[in-house]
């Protein structure tokens, strides 16, 4: 069965590896490319640590500034083992979203202890600074990368989908599945997509891909690729 991967490109191997341990025939389609921004973070002082709420996020960081001794609060499993790879030593995850992280932070530091650094891209999911900001901590945003979105399928991934050869397709932000939902449309590929899974790392991003008539929507109940693929797993090999 045909697997498309819609990550961008640095984050879409690991979940292609997993796919073909699973014995699936893999398709990478990013649906946008990440390009870093010229950024340095510069002077630290007063700063306690950073805020990381993707794996682009921790690649950007690591080349903004060559600290690795602040601690580091990552949204989840993929961006903490990212900022671990990257030479960070203290890094603790919040295993689900930006909700999840706020409550990681609040329960481990003292707003008076510093400010935080979000190291962000230029577009946001959520409002951490918000969820935050209430509690009484004070974050900066560094905006160290952007996205630009892709502006047609490759010639591969256009003809596996409308001819319905894509047995499951997978996505991991809202931003993604709002481009590929207007790909689709556009290309007029409906047809073929009524025999794909779709499989979403969360409820908006599953709200994202509704007006397409796929076999079948999939949400994972916890917003990692961990859950994210035990899904898929229950879905191919349902107990009785």
């Amino acid at each position: 069965m045909l697997a498309l991967v819609t990550r961008p490109r640095d984050d879409a191997e690991s979940t292609a590896e997993a796919l073909r341990r699973r014995g699936y025939e893999v398709l990478v389609e990013p649906m946008m490319a990440v390009i870093a921004q010229d950024a340095a973070l510069g002077d630290l002082t007063g700063t306690q640590g950073f805020l990381v709420t993707s794996a682009n996020g921790a690649r950007a960081l690591a080349q903004a500034t060559a600290r690795r001794d602040l601690p580091v609060w990552a949204v989840g499993d993929s961006s903490a083992r990212t900022a671990r790879d990257l030479g960070f030593a203290q890094v603790e995850s919040a295993d689900g979203d930006v909700d999840a992280l706020a409550r990681l932070v609040k329960a481990a530091t003292d707003p008076r202890a510093g400010e935080l650094l979000h190291a962000a891209g230029t577009e946001l999911a959520g409002d951490l600074s918000g969820l935050l900001a209430q509690a009484g901590y004070r974050v900066k945003r560094a905006a160290l990368y952007r996205t630009e979105a892709v502006t047609a399928f490759s010639e591969r991934a256009l003809r596996a989908l409308a001819s319905g050869a894509v047995g499951i397709a997978l996505f991991y932000s809202p931003r993604t599945a709002k481009i590929f939902t207007g790909l689709a449309e556009a290309t007029k590929i409906h047809t073929g997509l009524k025999a794909t899974l779709a499989l979403a790392l969360s409820g908006q991003v599953a709200k994202n891909l509704e007006t397409l008539p796929w076999a079948e929507i999939l949400v994972a109940p916890k917003p990692t690729q961990e859950h994210l693929l035990r899904t898929l797993d229950r879905d191919a090999f349902p107990s009785d």
